[in-house]
């Protein structure tokens, strides 16, 4: 199923209780956030505000190795002030709670996460990047129709896997990822790259994604606790959360890394601090 589609929903694979422990660690980790106003970075997935957000921060370029704290559009004024409660602010926290926080860290390398890889046929898995997803109530904003290659771009194609944990029902109404099934079969059209030294912006793209028929995707609500499974190539979008509930969701990206190589383009890059930690312990 997964090969056929790009994606895979397995229902109730993490239980209640570790949903809620990621959720009051999260609780924690925001009430000690202390973010400089000139880091305060607002998320955003489409091109012309992605450049001038993150492409022109150090904040963004610099995170793959640290826990940061990126903002919903809208919640900051123009020094950089929350106008709303900074709780209710964040977009998401990334790209290292895998290897810094030791709750992440344990559902990332779980018994059951590992077992999966190996049901996949993975061999040498390694854990690329980790992100806290917040999609708060009435401003989580929409996320543009992509694929994980373009910005994490690997030679061989077909080598990175998204898995993403929902700590909240994840409905229509408040977000859900849709997906086009089959997507992945078909390669990438564009990639983010990190541009050369003395450009405006720290990150360009390259290429451009074709025009995707809205009537293709497909919605896919999951319950609290379910895993959905994501090809790196397979088209993916979430809507606006418009709804009054929030739509917490864990993710982190696999790269099978025998025979793999990781672009040296990617804005990602792995650190003496931090190399890729392996997914099998």
């Amino acid at each position: 199923q997964f090969h056929e589609d790009g994606f895979l929903v397995l229902e109730h694979f993490f239980t209640t209780e570790e949903c809620d422990s990621m959720r009051n660690q999260i609780q924690r980790i925001i009430v000690e956030m202390e973010v400089p106003p000139h880091c305060r970075t607002e998320f955003s997935t489409k091109e012309k505000e992605q450049l001038q957000a993150q492409g022109s921060s150090d904040y963004f370029l610099t995170s793959g190795d640290k826990i940061r704290f990126f903002f919903e559009k809208g919640v900051l004024d123009e020094r950089g002030n929350f106008l709303i409660l900074k709780e209710k602010s964040v977009s998401k926290i990334g790209h290292a709670l895998h290897a810094y926080d030791p709750v992440f860290k344990q559902v990332t390398h779980s018994s059951k996460v590992q077992e999966l890889g190996r049901k996949l046929g993975l061999k040498r898995p390694v854990v690329v990047q980790s992100m806290y997803i917040f999609k708060q109530p009435g401003i989580g904003g929409e996320v543009t129709p992509h694929q994980d290659a373009t910005f994490l771009y690997t030679e061989p194609l077909g080598r990175i896997l998204g898995f993403w944990i929902a700590l909240e029902d994840a409905t229509q109404e408040n977000g859900c990822l849709w997906f086009i099934p089959g997507s992945h079969t078909r390669g990438i059209t564009r990639r983010m790259v990190r541009a050369a030294s003395g450009s405006s912006t720290c990150v360009e793209f390259i290429g451009s994604d074709p025009a995707y028929d809205d009537n293709q995707f497909i919605p896919l609500p999951i319950s609290k606790g379910g895993l959905i499974l994501i090809h790196g190539e397979v088209v993916h979008k979430s809507e606006l959360n418009s709804s009054e509930s929030s739509r917490h969701a864990f993710t982190f990206h696999v790269m099978e890394a025998k025979d793999t190589s990781w672009s040296k383009e990617n804005w990602l890059q792995p650190t003496p601090e931090l190399p890729f930690p392996s997914l099998y312990t």
